[in-house]
């Protein structure tokens, strides 16, 4: 039997995250969440870069005007093209810290937070703009995780990972209303973890504990499923030559006897075709 995946690199990331095409470098940028790591990675070539963080890092994007943002433990900040690092947003909370994030249609980042107990209501997603205005979205969050939009910018998908739900928003001028479920994942398929839509306004969502990427078309049925060969599979993008490869981040931390890809950033050739994902504004 053909397996659809292959390893893109061979890891031992802890909490591999945040996979995301980079379009003016033509690199993968993903990272290590506990590991305090930053990774490129060129599939035409190849090379691999590595950058260490001072702090634990929730999620990096290009920016518009080069150089990268960072969702970190403390807040967000930005590394300019010369390397050199500055706040956009300081907002230190004891026991806190970044996860995931993404850049909407208008260039802003929605920056999602937990606690590290992964207490119910201590996590945050909040909405920042190029001039570090931040402002609260979501208040009442675990474990904020996956966020995406659709082709048009009108719906905004999201994931609380501890809900089990794949939840849909209706989106305008950078305000979200009208939270319902668009799919559930039961339980012995895991947690829904990161997520990345693609062309066709379908949701792939990783599952968490499931071992598997899932495929949601917009009426929220289930229409693909990739299994991988590690528990812990935690996010997902396209990119590549016609964004029509897609990336997985997966983790080995908790794991007392983790597989031996485990913490490896996976690549499904030709799965679909992805959206061009805006820079950050800022």
């Amino acid at each position: 039997m053909t397996t659809p995946y292959e390893v893109a690199v061979r890891a031992e990331a802890e909490l591999g995250e945040g996979p995301t095409w980079d379009a003016a470098t033509g690199r993968l940028l993903w990272i290590d969440i506990l590991g305090s790591r930053l990774h490129t990675y060129d599939p035409a070539t190849g090379r691999r870069t590595l950058r260490r963080t001072e702090q634990h890092i929730g999620a990096v994007k290009p920016r518009a005007g080069g150089g990268l943002v960072l969702n970190l433990r403390d807040g967000v900040g930005l590394l300019d093209p010369d390397g050199a690092f500055r706040w956009l947003h300081h907002e230190p909370v004891p026991g806190r810290r970044a996860n995931d994030a993404a850049v909407a249609p208008d260039g802003a980042l929605w920056a999602g937070t937990m606690r590290y107990d992964e207490a119910p209501g201590g996590g945050t997603l909040s909405r920042l703009t190029g001039d570090g205005t931040a402002e609260v979205v979501l208040d009442d969050v675990a474990v904020s995780n996956g966020t995406g939009w659709s082709p048009d910018g009108r719906l905004m998908y999201y994931v609380d990972s501890p809900t089990r739900r794949l939840d849909v928003f209706d989106h305008a001028d950078g305000r979200i209303t009208g939270r319902r479920t668009l799919a559930e994942i039961e339980e012995s398929a895991g947690f829904p973890d990161g997520l990345t839509v693609d062309a066709e306004g379908c949701v792939w969502v990783a599952l968490w504990q499931g071992s598997a990427v899932r495929r949601y078309t917009p009426d929220g049925e289930l229409d693909r499923v990739i299994e991988l060969p590690v528990p812990l599979v935690t996010a997902c993008a396209f990119g590549g030559d016609g964004l029509s490869d897609l990336y997985v981040t997966t983790a080995r931390v908790g794991l007392t006897d983790p597989p031996a890809l485990a913490g490896s950033l996976f690549v499904v050739p030709g799965a679909g075709k992805g959206l061009p994902q805006p820079a950050f504004a800022g």
